[in-house]
């Protein structure tokens, strides 16, 4: 076998490195600085030249020591939801292959939709390398919804990483044993069928709202509970505090798999492999179809080579092979995207999720 020294990843490494390095010497005013463009783009070739050596050479640090102490991921919500989940299996990813040279951290700061996260990324690390935060399609939401006072505009975007889409599910002993015999009992009383979900404004709570429009239930029907972390929303459904719960495939897939929850319907287009047997909204007569992501963004002010090193490093643990397993075991969907393509997806989402929620009137 052929030995991991002698493999083109080295040699793109280094040119990472070296790019890495020129990029905290020059300014570029275009939309993509030059470090970060060249360093993703060594990254990218070298693990898809030989992914399986990616999985096993770190990033050696800048030229200004860049990391040399551990890296915090923020998940901007209670231990146990999406954000965490992603957080932590992504901070393992990152230190069990070798591609961070230094720890990975992950810490919690739970509340609003994760604006409170949001506000404490931007007025507290600004410039600072070592926190970056887990966020997602919820938080896009969130930010309307809660009048924050920061945006994501103020972040430096680094990459998105998953897609999944969203289950609806009851307690085990529930009476609605399929989504048609829940749409019934939605449309005779709206306010009897409580929902749990995830932060108000998010993806868990635009997918019961269109599920409402979709069925002929005015918005303002919906008795939706929020819940900061997929933990709390799954007690509240397997204590039968709830009539029905929304959130990713995978949050809540172990529950399903043991039986204490009852998947009635997918928000994908088509039946999904990893829900065997469980229809699809369309499938059971409500036209909506949704997908969420979850991605990573810093804070604002970095630089060119802190940022630059960041997306090299994320670039390479998304080719890598435990990555791609993790992806694969929980039913996520390979949507990578980093630096300035990232940010202007950010953008778009935004206009989207804007007209969605007044659409729906969770939004003036």
């Amino acid at each position: 076998m052929q030995s991991l020294r002698t493999l083109p990843w080295m040699a793109a490494l280094m040119l990472v490195v070296a790019v890495t390095l020129l990029a905290g010497c020059t300014t570029v005013p275009s939309a993509a600085p030059a470090g970060e463009a060249a360093a993703t783009e060594a990254a990218t070739e070298a693990v898809s030249a030989a992914p399986d050596a990616a999985a096993s050479e770190a990033l050696a640090p800048t030229a200004g020591g860049f990391p040399n102490k551990a890296l915090q991921i923020m998940a901007p919500a209670n231990p146990g939801g999406g954000w965490d989940t992603t957080a932590r299996l992504l901070a393992q990813a990152l230190t069990e292959t070798g591609i961070s040279p230094v720890p990975v951290e992950v810490f919690n700061v739970p509340g609003a939709g994760g604006t409170i996260g949001l506000a404490q990324l931007v007025s507290q690390n600004s410039g600072d390398p070592y926190t970056i935060m887990m966020m997602g399609r919820v938080m896009v939401g969130s930010i309307l919804t809660n009048d924050a006072p920061v945006t994501l505009a103020e972040t430096t975007p680094l990459a998105r990483l998953t897609a999944e889409y969203e289950i609806v599910v009851v307690p085990k002993d529930s009476p609605y044993q399929t989504m048609q015999d829940l749409v019934a009992a939605f449309q005779a009383d709206p306010r009897s069928i409580a929902w749990a979900g995830g932060s108000a404004g998010g993806t868990d709570h635009i997918l019961v709202g269109q599920i409402a429009k979709a069925v002929g239930v005015a918005p303002d029907g919906i008795n939706y509970i929020a819940y900061s972390g997929g933990g709390e929303a799954a007690a509240a459904i397997l204590g039968g505090q709830v009539a029905a719960g929304v959130s990713g495939i995978g949050e809540w897939s172990d529950f399903i798999a043991s039986g204490e929850m009852r998947a009635l319907a997918v928000s994908s287009a088509d039946p999904l492999e990893v829900t065997p047997g469980v229809p699809t909204l369309t499938e059971s007569g409500v036209d909506v179809v949704l997908l969420n992501w979850r991605g990573l963004v810093g804070p604002p002010n970095l630089s060119d080579e802190d940022k630059a090193w960041l997306i090299a490093a994320l670039t390479a643990v998304n080719a890598s092979e435990q990555w791609q397993e993790v992806l694969a075991t929980n039913g996520w969907d390979d949507v990578f995207l980093s630096g300035d393509e990232f940010g202007a997806y950010l953008a778009e989402e935004d206009t989207t999720i804007s007209a969605v929620l007044k659409e729906i009137g969770l939004v003036q």
